[in-house]
């Protein structure tokens, strides 16, 4: 569990230090990247209150999203062709249903020690 949250506090604290301009010729390709970096650390967090976590899945599942979120950003930019928005909609719909699985499994935790407190 400390994994993601590590990377979320270091990632968070580098943006806000530095002061990096990305060329707008990037910007979809970070855009992606975020998204499946936000994807994958939620996963994490998600596989974690699961108790199914592992670091060798979450560290390859990071690299792997990115590349193949910035293969497909490449491919579609040289075809014409905005497959992007493919990854986007891909990314944040499985982002969306990450985050509810959370929700559920805190509240059903939470719920579950308030029962037994009563």
């Amino acid at each position: 569990m400390w994994l993601p949250l590590l990377g979320l506090i270091l990632g968070i604290s580098l943006g806000l230090l530095t002061d990096i301009q990305i060329p707008s010729v990037y910007e979809n390709y970070l855009s992606i990247a975020v998204l499946a970096a936000l994807d994958t650390l939620f996963g994490g967090i998600r596989a974690q209150l699961q108790q199914i976590y592992d670091d060798k899945v979450f560290v390859s599942g990071f690299f792997f999203n990115i590349a193949l979120a910035a293969g497909l950003a490449f491919l579609g930019v040289h075809l014409g062709v905005d497959l992007y928005l493919a990854a986007i909609f891909a990314f944040g719909v499985r982002l969306f249903q990450n985050i509810a699985m959370i929700r559920r499994i805190i509240l059903t935790k939470w719920t579950d020690r308030k029962g037994t407190i009563d």
